[in-house]
């Protein structure tokens, strides 16, 4: 739900955390129509959609500093993704996962 410019949790309150990323590669026709996640870190509730992502849009990669092992595992499952992402924005809570 909305609160100011920013979205809280219905449930419990607690900020709404975003991240998209690209799913085709930029030669693809589809390049545009990347995943979009939102979830929940107190009641670990997520949502995944496809999304429209203008072409010009950078995207960043929060998978990018990974080994390629490692980005691989992640990427083969939404749970262990947003958990992934989730550390990272404990970690460093002034950044957003998917935004430069």
């Amino acid at each position: 739900m909305p609160d100011g410019d920013r979205r809280v949790c219905a449930a419990c309150g607690t900020p709404v955390r975003s991240y998209q990323y690209r799913f085709y590669p930029p030669e693809s026709a589809l390049f545009e129509r990347c995943i979009g996640f939102a979830w929940c870190s107190g009641c670990r509730i997520y949502a995944g959609n496809m999304v429209h992502v203008p072409r010009k849009r950078v995207l960043v990669d929060a998978l990018a500093s990974l080994p390629r092992e490692q980005r691989e595992q992640i990427a083969r499952s939404e749970t262990r993704l947003i958990e992934f992402l989730d550390r990272r924005l404990r970690d460093r809570p002034d950044r957003s996962p998917g935004r430069a």
